[in-house]
């Protein structure tokens, strides 16, 4: 069995980049378990000085989910052309980690506006050596209220994408 984290950089209650990977969890294929990682909201700014010994618990506890993980799917929407500060912030701790090393990753999208933010976050996590799996997952939830969002991602063809996606990044895990 394969263990798929997924990290929303949305904080929103009702985000279209939880809802996707929300979607995921349910519709992951077989041989594969996608969990959400929660508690982006709790991690403190990064501060060199606060690793090893120092290092905040709810750091250490997203720090393990990634390196316990087989993989990493990110989906985040894009603020002022970038990726919002609460990812970023839990990137910057995993970057003096061995938890990114090879570590192979997925970008997952719900807005296909998101350009200059996919770039940012591909080139970051490049960066911080993930090895980057090149088939991404978009569906359009953009401006979608919950209620919407459930219908989009109950379609068929969506849930197929969706189980093709994570069965590509699976195969591409397996062949790492």
């Amino acid at each position: 069995m394969l263990n798929i984290l997924a990290i929303s950089g949305s904080l929103r209650a009702a985000s279209t980049n939880s809802a996707l990977l929300a979607a995921l969890v349910r519709n992951a294929p077989p041989g594969c378990r996608v969990t959400v990682h929660d508690g982006l909201d709790r991690l403190p700014i990064f501060n060199p000085d606060d690793e090893g010994e120092r290092t905040p618990r709810e750091a250490s506890r997203l720090i393990d989910a990634v390196t316990g993980a087989d993989g990493l799917v990110v989906s985040c929407p894009e603020y002022a052309h970038g990726v919002p500060g609460g990812l970023k912030n839990a990137l910057d701790w995993l970057v003096s980690r061995d938890a990114a090393i090879a570590k192979p990753a997925m970008l997952a999208h719900a807005s296909p506006r998101s350009l200059f933010a996919r770039a940012a976050l591909a080139e970051i996590m490049r960066t911080m050596s993930f090895a980057m799996y090149d088939g991404e997952l978009e569906i359009a939830l953009l401006g979608k209220k919950p209620a919407e969002m459930e219908v989009i991602l109950a379609e068929p063809e969506k849930v197929l994408a969706m189980r093709n996606a994570v069965q590509g990044f699976a195969d591409f895990i397996r062949s790492h």
